[in-house]
């Protein structure tokens, strides 16, 4: 591969060796000192995967050209591997990259069921669950409309779903996007500059020129002979890196856990409500990332303020006034509604933290295998849900020690179930008509409760669900 990329114009290789090391396997190793900042290796743009070149191949593009609507860039990029993977002759450089590719990967869709429910209620589990029938779904749709319509290209028994699972993964682990100064974004693969390794450490260095269409990366750092050099991926949860890449980092800083706060056009005062979100830079439909440095993020206090006002609260709203507490019982509501979210989210993860601590340390799931990366990921949301539960408690404890000063004690302050005016309470998360001073409670007292729960909720109910 590097006689190749050299011929084709790539600068830099000399100076550079791929080599294994310890933790990271594979990679590249600095035969000379570089400084921070300066170009390490660049590979020209003839010789880069991308749509563009694709759909410029004598053979591949006019079979692309024929499919309307046009295939995802993932699966343009996918069927583009597997096609120069499939050629007997020709395309020899470009086969001599896909012959230094992984043969397999550790992403968390090659995982076992098993493997797999060590992390159930992450995220991730739930996402991954998700990409398998969809890369079914997407494969079977691939032969549909092009596989199958042009089989001396592609040959079914090179093109199994198998293939494709492997060409879609080595586009998510290798891919580098780029916003372009038009506004539009280009994804790529480079050859030999997509074996670097992450690190944290390093600055992002990986740098695409419009202009040449070249792509280079530069030093994150000063690196002496013998270093291996890294490229940053970003500021990645374990979930994202798990899914994409095939890895974790213990003790990830950038863990996190998304939300998806979402509320049906049917919903009452939709369209007024509609407004004061894009007010406040929201949307109906919001993702927001719960971060262990901010848990419980001010956009989604500021949302569920907007989706709980009723008629009376809209009536005196200002448009631009949606940036702080509306009224007390507002605030409540949405706090009591936090509460029992965040306490329902973590009932559904399959270990708790304390256990996966345990059997981290006791070698229960082998350090570096597929059962301790999920392991890591559970950890990590687990993490991000509890601080951003209690960050809501705090909340909650404020706000009705505010109103027991003032003697608004108002009848629904007490359990449904046991009578208890302790705090803080969770609110039944369908009727919003009775709180609960436990989980123990809400589970005892349904049976009693569902019937007026459903008469009181209506279809068009709002609610908070994950991704």
């Amino acid at each position: 591969m590097e006689s190749w990329l050299k011929e084709s114009g790539a600068i830099g290789l000399d100076e550079l060796e791929l080599a294994n090391f310890q933790v990271t396997g594979r990679g590249v190793r600095s035969l000379q000192y570089y400084k921070e900042g300066e170009t390490v290796v660049t590979i020209p743009c003839g010789i880069l995967w991308t749509v563009e070149h694709a759909y410029a191949d004598p053979l591949l593009g006019p079979a692309l050209r024929s499919v309307q609507p046009p295939l995802t860039v993932e699966d343009t990029l996918a069927t583009y591997i597997l096609f120069v993977r499939s050629r007997k002759s020709g395309y020899n450089g470009l086969r001599s990259h896909v012959t230094a590719l992984p043969t397999s990967y550790s992403s968390s869709i090659y995982f076992t069921e098993n493997e797999l429910e060590v992390c159930a209620g992450t995220s991730l589990y739930a996402i991954t669950k998700q990409l398998k029938r969809q890369i079914e779904e997407d494969y079977a749709s691939l032969v549909a409309r092009i596989f199958g319509q042009y089989q001396d290209l592609f040959p079914l028994d090179k093109f199994t779903v198998e293939d494709y699972k492997w060409a879609v993964s080595t586009v998510w682990s290798r891919g580098m996007d780029f916003m372009l100064p038009d506004e539009n974004s280009i994804r790529l693969l480079a050859p030999f500059a997509d074996m670097l390794n992450h690190s944290s450490e390093v600055k992002q260095c990986h740098v695409y020129d419009a202009s040449s269409g070249n792509l280079s990366v530069l030093a994150g750092k000063d690196y002496k002979a013998g270093d291996q050099v890294f490229i940053n991926y970003g500021p990645l949860p374990n979930n994202r890196l798990l899914r994409l890449y095939g890895f974790v980092l213990s003790n990830n800083p950038n863990d996190s856990y998304d939300i998806v706060l979402s509320t049906q056009r049917t919903a009452p005062f939709w369209e007024q409500k509609q407004k004061l979100w894009i007010s406040a830079g929201l949307d109906s439909t919001c993702t927001i990332s719960l971060t262990l440095t901010d848990p419980l993020p001010r956009n989604v206090l500021r949302y569920l303020r907007i989706q709980r006002l009723d008629e009376s609260d809209l009536s005196v709203m200002q448009v631009n006034a949606t940036d702080g507490i509306i009224n007390e019982s507002n605030e409540v509501e949405v706090l009591h509604f936090l509460v029992d979210s965040f306490c329902g989210l973590l009932e559904n993860f399959g270990i708790q933290p304390e256990m996966l601590e345990e059997q981290l340390a006791a070698g229960v799931h082998p350090p570096g295998g597929n059962a301790w990366a999920a392991a890591h990921v559970s950890l990590g949301e687990q993490r991000v849900l509890r601080l951003a539960r209690k960050r809501a408690e705090d909340l909650l404890a404020a706000a009705e020690s505010g109103r027991r000063r003032r003697g608004d004690m108002s009848p629904l302050a007490q359990c449904a179930n046991c009578g208890k005016v302790s705090r803080p309470f969770m609110l039944c998360g369908r009727c919003k008509s009775v709180i609960y001073c436990t989980r123990t409670c809400q589970v005892v007292h349904y049976k009693e409760h569902k019937v007026v729960c459903r008469v009181i909720s209506t279809a068009s109910r709002n609610g908070l669900d994950m991704k």
